[in-house]
């Protein structure tokens, strides 16, 4: 009897470690393991919206420009009537009902959005290095990204993974990076998978009470760097793609530099230490126990959390709200935001005038070419992708190894991650944002420099 009861206990156990290993090892597989694929390096959520892209991707900007009109309505139902289904549904009232500023803007993005399709209005709004950026480029990727990303989320989130690593590495993670352990799959998602699936992790995390708010501005605006496939295209465009090695060497570097540094000086530093909407008891133990180890610790309350899971209905409702939450949530915000930054990159002399005094700084640090240089450097803000657009044509390959680390490297760019962040709930305004792209550039820009010295 006794060795019967022991048996059953046996097997109780493994199948409980099976489902935490099993789901966590193919979510890692999908979001964090790099691959070859077409001659390119990716991950295979990336594979799987790539795939989706080449199929559809004609129709994309239409079925978006239909998802950001229905979430304009949605929102304008839900502010002059309330309408009880939507009030009484979580995720619904969340969705729709939010605050007048948010709704001008998806309202403004559903314009742009229009415009840009249909090419009707000022060219200022769809040109193809404004709207049409927009709307024919990067939003087609989000569509594709938002949805694989969405659906597969649970696979991280809800079967012990994040608590097994909080226990392993929390060791690792609050004295060097001020965050909590389960962090590390987050931050780790974001560097090696894409800046846009680090924004949406970040914004599930702390909406479920396991981050801060000073937590999840740390990663979302540390941490959610681009992909190291779009890494690749930068540096082409500045025909550098021979540098790569010591181009990702660079750019690890100066961004561990920027997250060791950043997170322990304002703005970041004097967010508080409080959680979303009173989700405090939802908070991740990472206290191990005298007597435990870190390995069993993590675990056991690993095995803990893959248990909760007894059928697939609520993960698959899961997935789907998340990618409903992104699509219409984000992408509206995103379309607005990120075209008005354009325009005013791509139409006025105002980020020409922001880089005049970047122009002595660079000089000092005997970078050929400075003046030109200069305006690249805070031309990012708008879009990640337009300071190697305008560096392309400069002589020097030093400098062009610059602009394309540096445009990396600064993260925050309003036309995909800015724009995500303040779309999502993470807790940073537009001055955080601004603050914390220009204290990534004085801090990166010397270690970029000096680097590129030691290669040139």
């Amino acid at each position: 009897m006794e060795l019967q009861k022991q048996q059953i206990d046996n097997e109780v156990k493994q199948q409980s470690l099976s489902k935490f290993i099993i789901p966590s090892l193919i979510g890692i597989f999908l979001f964090m393991i790099p691959i070859s694929y077409n001659d390119e390096i990716t991950i295979p959520v990336a594979i799987f919206a790539g795939v989706l892209q080449d199929v559809i991707g004609n129709y994309i900007p239409q079925i978006m420009t239909i998802i950001i009109g229905l979430t304009v309505l949605g929102s304008l139902i839900t502010y002059i009537a309330k309408p009880k289904f939507i009030i009484q549904n979580t995720f619904l009232e969340k969705l729709f009902n939010v605050h007048f500023v948010w709704q001008l803007i998806r309202v403004v993005g559903f314009i742009f959005a229009v415009m840009t399709l249909y090419k009707i209005g000022p060219e200022a709004i769809w040109s193809e290095n404004t709207g049409q950026l927009l709307l024919y480029d990067l939003i087609p990727v989000l569509f594709s990204v938002f949805l694989f990303a969405g659906l597969f989320l649970p696979l991280l989130f809800n079967f012990g993974l994040l608590e097994f690593c909080g226990a392993m590495l929390v060791k690792i993670m609050r004295p060097v990076f001020k965050l909590p352990g389960r962090s590390s799959i987050d931050c780790l998602a974001s560097w090696l998978g894409d800046g846009t699936i680090g924004v949406l992790l970040t914004n599930k995390q702390y909406e479920q009470g396991y981050y801060t708010k000073r937590e999840a501005a740390v990663i979302g605006t540390t941490f959610s760097v681009v992909s190291i496939t779009f890494a690749i295209v930068v540096l082409a465009q500045v025909k550098l793609a021979h540098m790569i090695v010591p181009y990702y060497l660079t750019v690890v570097l100066a961004g561990l530099v920027c997250a060791i540094i950043i997170p322990r000086i304002p703005p970041l530093s004097r967010k508080p230490d409080t959680y979303y909407e009173g989700a405090q008891e939802n908070v991740a133990d990472e206290v191990i126990p005298e007597g435990e180890t870190p390995f069993r610790f993590g675990l056991k309350k690993a095995v803990d959390r893959a248990d909760q899971n007894q059928k697939a209905a609520p993960l698959v409702k899961e997935g789907i709200q998340n990618v409903l939450d992104m699509w219409m949530g984000v992408v509206p915000i995103v379309m607005a935001i990120g075209t008005s930054a354009l325009i005013v990159a791509e139409f006025t002399p105002f980020f020409t005038y922001l880089g005049a005094p970047f122009v002595p700084i660079l000089e000092l640090l005997q970078v050929p070419q400075a003046t030109e240089a200069a305006q690249t450097i805070v031309i990012g803000f708008a879009d990640m992708f337009l300071p190697s657009i305008i560096g392309a044509g400069i002589e020097s390959e030093l400098t062009r190894f610059v602009i394309a680390a540096m445009s990396v490297i600064q993260l925050i760019y309003m036309s995909e991650v800015g724009g995500l962040l303040l779309a999502s709930k993470v807790p940073v305004n537009f001055k955080d944002l601004v603050i914390i792209f220009f204290l990534r550039t004085i801090i990166s820009l010397p270690i970029v420099v000096g680097m590129a010295h030691l290669f040139f």
